[in-house]
């Protein structure tokens, strides 16, 4: 029954982990980091991401121009870019390696040490994966909150809000982070239940009798019939 759970609970933990690497992917692409309304022209709607601006038009037509230079952008896209891939990265890595040691799989059955450490493996890779989103988008969206209340900048200069990937990113970094705990978890749970230690059986010696035909437990034995003197 232990197993069943434990069987349930890793599964459970590689689809929340594979939904936030799936979403930690998108966020990483798509040009929805940041938005930005124009008082002057409310027909369209800049987009901003780590690879692209986008223009999008109330016609629904869009246009996307690729940033110049990776030199050129400011120090959080730059970064940015750099732990996204990363997270990409240990988030494909976490996936194959707590793969092979789910404990529905047949892959090194005969080594339980090796599918732990697999799993363990496969865990961490997806907790670093989940902070490794996590920090830059809460980066980024702590100093689009500065840019935005900066008292020095003039009101009419339009101010960049939060895009739909940042709210996606979180969800990835978190869903992530608690699908590699839960795998790490797991392996807390998968040790072999060692069978019962036997009770020891108090083992009845034959009574020994003492002098007098009197045994050691003080109880007189009966006498023989070859002991009687007729």
């Amino acid at each position: 029954m232990g197993s069943v759970c434990n069987t349930k609970v890793q599964l459970g933990a590689m689809f929340l982990a594979l939904f936030g690497w799936v979403s930690s992917c998108v966020t990483t692409f798509v040009p929805l980091w940041k938005n930005l309304n124009l008082d002057l022209n409310e027909l369209e709607i800049w987009t901003m991401g780590l690879w692209q601006v986008c223009i999008v038009q109330e016609e629904g037509a869009t246009e996307c121009k690729a940033h110049d230079s990776f030199l050129a952008l400011p120090l959080e896209l730059r970064v940015s870019r750099i732990l996204m891939c990363l997270s990409n990265g240990l988030g494909l890595l976490g996936f194959l390696l707590a793969s092979l040691g789910l404990d529905c799989w047949k892959t090194c059955e005969g080594k339980p040490d090796l599918k732990k450490w697999l799993l363990l493996a496969g865990g961490a890779a997806f907790g670093t994966s989940g902070i490794t989103t996590l920090a830059p988008v809460s980066w980024v969206a702590y100093n689009t909150v500065l840019e935005f209340w900066d008292e020095t900048i003039p009101n009419i200069v339009p101010r960049w809000e939060f895009g739909e990937a940042m709210f996606l990113g979180w969800f990835a970094g978190f869903f992530l982070a608690a699908g590699g705990l839960l795998l790490i978890y797991t392996t807390c749970l998968n040790r072999t239940e060692t069978p019962a230690v036997p009770s020891a059986v108090c083992l009845q010696r034959p009574a020994m009798e003492g002098p007098a035909g009197i045994s050691q437990w003080g109880h007189r034995s009966h006498p023989k019939a070859a002991d009687l003197v007729i």
